[in-house]
């Protein structure tokens, strides 16, 4: 700190405590020239002022906190540069010290609570483990007719994919809809697996509003894109969008059905139904074509292990087979 502000902070801080002194000594003096006790001569409303003093308990533990205020800045650190009777600055070790403890102290705590957690997991696997085992020994199709099976599958569902698929398990903008037979890689029970073991990372829908020669382009294409779906379009600019889908056939097929239908493992929605994974608005679909869409779904292997997601995958399989 500079010695200006140095200087600053000194006067600043011992100017109060002495100011706040002087403002004790010069309320406790009797400046009416009445006794204390006796009448100031004015009654209202039946009420007689009298010439009381501060109560002695407020101004001696007023002129204690002003004591205590100077005891404080001699000791600690707080007079400008002032490193205080014990040597301590803001720089120095004594405060690295305090941070130290801190630390550690957030340390010893941290690796309590994990030696608790890791507790708590022994137990609740030696618990629960047979019965895993149990269901990790029967097909998946077998364990969703057993409604024990999808009770543990559904409450493992709600505690880890409810976030981002809803607790009902029918998604929201970007995240599919477990519910239905509308599936981005297939929905088999091997495949469903698969998908919550591994995660899916999305090929990726690139940007095509340069590549579809702009704003037209991206209108023309999203025209047809709707007209799969039977929505009501102008005809005239859906065709010329069905000329250039040409370039989105490699990946949603040449009759937009997805790849999933064509057993391609891309992850591209099929587009000749009403299903949107983004929404089906004729601007939401335009900004699709127009910056592209890009998903990711982790991969919970490492998470839950296998049999927790040999269970989660009977329970979503069989959301689609009511």
């Amino acid at each position: 700190m500079s010695s200006f502000w140095s200087i600053w902070i000194t006067v600043l801080s011992l100017g109060t405590l002495i100011g706040c002194y002087l403002l004790l000594r010069w309320c406790l003096k009797n400046f009416a020239g009445v006794e204390e006790g006796e009448s100031m001569g004015h009654q209202f409303d039946g009420i007689e002022e009298l010439n009381n003093p501060l109560p002695k308990w407020w101004s001696t533990f007023f002129l204690l906190t002003i004591i205590w205020g100077f005891g404080y800045l001699l000791v600690y650190p707080g007079l400008g540069n002032w490193a205080g009777l014990f040597g301590w600055s803001s720089s120095n070790q004594g405060v690295l010290n305090l941070e130290e403890s801190k630390a550690k102290a957030a340390n010893a705590k941290e690796n309590g609570l994990i030696v608790q957690y890791d507790m708590e997991v022994k137990a609740a696997d030696e618990k629960f483990g047979p019965i895993f085992d149990a269901f990790a020994k029967r097909g998946i199709k077998e364990l969703a007719a057993d409604q024990e099976a999808l009770k543990v599958g559904q409450r493992l569902f709600l505690q880890n994919c409810s976030q981002c698929h809803g607790s009902d398990a029918r998604g929201t903008t970007g995240f599919p809809n477990l519910a239905d037979k509308d599936w981005l890689y297939g929905g088999s029970p091997e495949t469903i697996k698969e998908s919550i073991m591994h995660g899916r990372q999305a090929q990726g829908m690139i940007a095509w509003e340069t590549m579809l020669g702009g704003e037209q382009g991206v209108k023309e294409v999203a025209a047809f894109v709707l007209s799969l779906s039977g929505r009501e379009v102008d005809a005239s600019t859906a065709k010329a969008g069905q000329e250039k889908f040409a370039m989105c056939a490699g990946c949603h097929g040449d009759k937009g059905q997805g790849s999933a239908a064509m057993g391609l493992p891309l992850g591209a929605p099929n587009l000749s139904d009403n299903i949107w994974l983004y929404g089906g608005s004729q601007r939401v679909v335009e900004q699709s074509i127009r910056h592209g869409r890009a998903g990711v779904m982790p991969a919970w292997k490492d998470i839950l292990g296998e049999q927790k997601v040999h269970v989660i995958s009977a329970y979503v399989y069989s959301l689609s087979q009511d």
